[in-house]
């Protein structure tokens, strides 16, 4: 009989953040090709399906984490990244689902800055993940999980900007600052999501040096 092969959490998370890649892509170009809310439909449906590819992925991690008999980190810290992963993908499937529970009339500007730095964090955490199985040796690993705190931080002082211009300058309607104020703030969170997940791995990596 041939031997089970072991679980790789590696490829798992790569995976997982390859799927956030992805959201953020479809998230970009759903914004550039708006025309009004109601088109959203059969997109909503391709971002459902990237989530759903990631609690496939998540529960697999979790049944495997729990018979493992040597998994290569804490089970804990493996569930946590998991975990983090896949709330990325629920925040940026949420910004969508918002666009379109809303039944949003405009598409400012800076909801394309904030895909942008969406797509450029997830870009960094799927980098990141991508050579996560190598941390021990890997020189350039540590400067990857920098670029994700980084973005954050962009993403911080965007979220100040782009809320400070909704309610200076694209004031004229109360309806329009108070929903694109709740999406702004899902769209923050997304970067902060990122963060998370960077911070847990830094957390991990600082364990098993």
């Amino acid at each position: 009989m041939a031997k089970k092969s072991k679980f790789n959490y590696f490829k798992a998370y790569e995976k997982l953040a390859g799927l956030s890649v992805r959201e953020s892509e479809l998230l970009i170009e759903s914004i550039k090709s708006f025309e009004n809310a109601s088109g959203y439909s059969d997109t909503m449906e391709v971002m459902h399906e990237f989530e759903n590819a990631g609690d496939d992925i998540n529960h697999a991690i979790f049944h495997n984490v729990a018979v493992d008999f040597m998994p290569p980190f804490d089970r804990e810290d493996i569930v946590a990244l998991a975990q983090s992963l896949d709330t990325v993908l629920d925040n940026i499937d949420d910004v969508l689902g918002h666009m379109f529970m809303y039944d949003i009339k405009t598409m400012p500007e800076n909801a394309m800055r904030f895909a942008e730095l969406i797509l450029k964090s997830c870009k960094a955490l799927d980098k990141a993940m991508s050579e996560f199985h190598s941390f021990k040796k890997n020189k350039k690993f540590k400067q990857l999980i920098v670029d994700i705190n980084s973005y954050e931080e962009e993403a911080d002082k965007l979220y100040t900007e782009a809320m400070r211009h909704l309610h200076t300058v694209e004031n004229g309607e109360v309806m329009h600052v108070l929903v694109w104020s709740r999406i702004y703030e899902r769209m923050e969170k997304c970067c902060d999501a990122t963060e998370h997940a960077a911070d847990i791995v830094s957390t991990i990596v600082l364990k098993n040096m």
